[in-house]
């Protein structure tokens, strides 16, 4: 019988996205009869143990959920206890799970190579297996590489499957849809018509528990590094010539090797960095960054910056990213600002250019912000107003199953579809440019400007777009 062997199985990301996405798909009926989910953690529990977690977990993380195929589900599932440093751990792994087709892997940097060798000496890595990687691959470009290796060493390209979970929202699909099938849009989706792009990924929580962690990471390496890049990526990349792994992440790449380097020279006019104090968020106080921690530092919850593409499609349009902790509102969205008008006929009217907004969270959405008449007689003249073009169909939306991203990327990953995964260039294109960053922070001392909880982040991020005569969506 064929089994996915899930490495963390205890941990947060399997109670909150993994567990819940394994039950969507079994409730579903798109896990074959007889498929098995073999957890894998150091928690000193057993089979039973491990299935009462799942079941809490779906409870609580996939609410919406008929609960009838439940007692099916858990008997799906099988736990071995495994220390990644103890070699006997796995062979006690490759007995319980039997004919393995995937492993997911999420783990502490630190752990990849000793996994990578049990899974050997195991038997666990042969022709076939498909190995899933969770972030974080690495804390720069050097160990990012030695892992790569590690893993490279026994899984051929084509049977690794990094994960970034915003490619399973389906907003982030419906970017592809929404540019390459399209003849609308594509003619474009260029210098001559955008005047613009933002992209924005906005947090209301804190450290939530993750202080010790995420300190020694940051908002950059947390979120840019990956997330947004990737998102960027999508944005700009030319049109593949099919929708397939390789021809897509070939396109990604070019662009992010055409990202052009932020100098420490130009590094204080390009980026900005902020850690929140003490505020308010939804109406209920909160403490600042430091306090949470429980000790000063140095580490940014906030970044902005001004990004270019050096390409004959986006020569002279900046791109404009934002990311932080604490923030007034929970979104992530993409911001198409188009031209505007070269000339209004309508005089002060209020015009304003036109705007594709891709909303990927908390609401999936694609609006196009157009201009259109107020109603009355306009003795005093035309009055404009922008109204939203919805490009979203809310009945079809209302008619299906609101799924986590995980459930698309777990699916791909049982059957071998790659396409939503990320390729090892891309991974290392986008440390090399956030190395690039992290070194003029360095060496001009850039610390983070502090911005109260539930503000938008420092002013230095209006600024850094306000010197351009643009303002932040929202």
């Amino acid at each position: 019988m064929a089994a996915l062997i899930l490495f963390g199985a205890t941990g947060d990301l399997a109670r909150r996205m993994l567990l819940p996405s394994l039950y969507g798909l079994h409730a579903d009926g798109l896990l074959a009869a007889g498929f098995r989910i073999v957890g894998t953690a150091r928690s000193a529990l057993d089979a039973a143990g491990f299935r009462a977690l799942a079941a809490e977990a779906v409870a609580t993380h996939a609410p919406g959920l008929d609960r009838a195929g439940l007692p099916a589900f858990l008997d799906r599932l099988a736990y071995v206890r495994l220390d990644a440093r103890d070699a006997a751990g796995f062979a006690r792994l490759a007995e319980a799970a039997g004919e393995t087709v995937a492993i997911f892997l999420s783990t502490a940097p630190d752990l990849f190579a000793p996994t990578i060798a049990g899974l050997a000496a195991a038997g666990l890595a042969g022709d076939g297996v498909r190995l899933a990687l969770e972030k974080p691959l690495g804390s720069d470009l050097s160990s990012s590489k030695a892992i790569n290796d590690a893993v490279g060493a026994l899984f051929p390209e084509e049977r690794i499957f990094r994960i970034d979970h915003y490619l399973g929202k389906e907003a982030v699909q419906n970017l592809l849809a929404l540019r390459f099938a399209n003849s609308l849009f594509e003619p474009l989706w260029r210098a001559d018509s955008i005047a613009h792009v933002q992209l924005t990924v906005a947090e209301t929580v804190g450290l939530e528990g993750r202080g010790a962690t995420y300190d020694g990471v940051g908002a950059l390496r947390d979120m840019v590094q990956n997330h947004m890049l990737q998102l960027l990526a999508l944005t700009a990349m030319e049109p593949p010539a099919r929708l397939s792994a390789g021809a897509v992440r070939a396109e990604k790449v070019k662009v992010l090797d055409a990202l052009r380097p932020i100098a420490a020279a130009e590094v204080e006019r390009l980026t900005v960095r902020g850690q929140y104090v003490a505020g308010a968020v939804n109406g209920a106080p909160v403490p600042g960054y430091a306090e949470e921690l429980g000790h000063p530092s140095a580490t940014e919850s906030f970044v902005a910056l001004k990004l270019h593409i050096d390409n004959w499609r986006w020569r002279g349009v900046p791109f404009y990213l934002r990311t932080g902790k604490r923030l007034a509102r929970r979104t992530s969205e993409i911001v198409i600002a188009m031209n505007p008008v070269p000339h209004s006929i309508f005089g002060e009217a209020g015009l304003r250019a036109n705007r594709l907004v891709i909303g990927l969270q908390p609401e999936e959405s694609i609006r196009l912000v157009l201009m259109a008449k107020v109603p009355g007689l306009d003795r005093d003249g035309m009055r404009l107003k922008p109204v939203a073009l919805d490009l979203v169909d809310r009945a079809a939306l209302a008619e299906s199953r609101r799924r986590i991203a995980y459930e698309r990327l777990l699916l791909d990953l049982v059957e071998g579809r790659s396409t939503l995964f990320v390729g090892r260039a891309e991974v290392e294109a986008q440390w090399a440019f956030i190395d690039q960053v992290r070194a003029g922070w360095a060496t001009t001392g850039m610390a983070p400007s502090p911005y109260v909880a539930g503000s938008w982040g420092p002013p230095e991020a209006f600024a850094l777009v306000g010197r351009d005569g643009v303002d932040w969506n929202g």
